[in-house]
């Protein structure tokens, strides 16, 4: 029997990049994910990409659990109330692990521009996608879990900690996103649900190998544009991730703690994709990226 079958989980935001990952990756552990987003086939979002949610949920399925695409505008709250009293419905009110991993930013990130002289419409559209829709999806979710006594969250961020990330709106919305962990944690803790906040690496997310013009199987080429890159991950190493949190009967220890692929690889048995284990925070330490 694989360790997450018979469990329930909402990727919200899974259309591409982490999100896709990890729930593939609870496909695998045998989960029924139900995937969101705003791209499905025939009608994209202003993303611009390719990638659908149906595409995930035939992942999830692929893989070995079962995956169900649900359109939802997370900014909408009518849509995510009526999303979960779908899944209270069809599930008999079962929810045992949320995934926020909403995002669409990248688009409204002004990267090496002061945040006076960026379009300020563009760094509050950040907040209300990056933020506003995970305390939406939260309000509407928690519910279900509350009734049963038990479930866990995660919040997906980039980072460990509260350090400026390079551009003021882009750091509030994911130190944001730390911070909701860390107070649902302490709201939630009488009821048996934990709340953490994750973290991957250096992301090899589809959009990133279009960036530098490179695919899964040639990523190492683009290594002479971003020497960093060296030391990138998967979707799927996030994913594992998330798995082993999910199947560990003491993740409520970790309940509004900060943790990250590198650091969760150090503590359980998981790898990426090819075997290897890529430790963001050594490598980061090393090279004295953050003095």
């Amino acid at each position: 029997m694989k360790p997450l079958q018979g469990k329930v989980a909402v990727v919200a935001g899974g259309t591409r990049g982490a999100g896709r990952g990890i729930a593939v990756s609870l496909g695998e552990a045998g989960a029924t994910v139900y995937v969101t987003g705003r791209t499905v086939r025939g009608q994209h979002s202003d993303m611009a990409r390719q990638e659908t949610i149906e595409e995930t949920a035939e992942l999830v399925t692929a893989s070995g659990g079962i995956g169900i695409a649900v359109r939802v505008d997370h900014t909408q709250e009518e849509e995510v109330k009526a999303f979960f009293e779908r899944v209270k419905a069809e599930q008999n009110g079962q929810l045992d692990l949320l995934v926020n991993d909403i995002w669409g930013g990248d688009p409204l990130t002004h990267w090496g521009t002061p945040f006076w002289e960026q379009p300020l419409a563009d760094g509050l559209l950040m907040q209300e996608r990056a933020i506003r829709t995970h305390m939406i999806t939260s309000h509407y979710a928690v519910p279900l879990m509350v009734a049963q006594k038990k479930g866990l969250i995660i919040e997906i961020t980039d980072g460990v900690d509260y350090r400026y990330r390079g551009n003021l709106y882009y750091s509030l919305a994911k130190i944001s996103t730390i911070h909701l962990a860390a107070s649902m944690a302490e709201d939630l803790r009488p009821h048996g649900v934990t709340a953490l906040a994750l973290t991957p690496g250096f992301l090899r997310s589809e959009a990133m190998l279009d960036h530098f013009g490179v695919t899964e199987e040639t990523w190492r080429e683009a290594v002479k544009q971003e020497k960093h890159f060296i030391m990138s991950e998967t979707p799927a190493y996030i994913g594992r991730a998330v798995v082993a949190l999910a199947t560990d009967s003491a993740v409520a220890e970790k309940t509004g703690k900060m943790v990250s692929t590198w650091g969760l690889s150090d503590e359980y048995p998981f790898t990426d994709k090819d075997g290897s284990r890529p430790h963001w925070g050594d490598y980061a330490e090393e090279q004295g990226l953050y003095r």
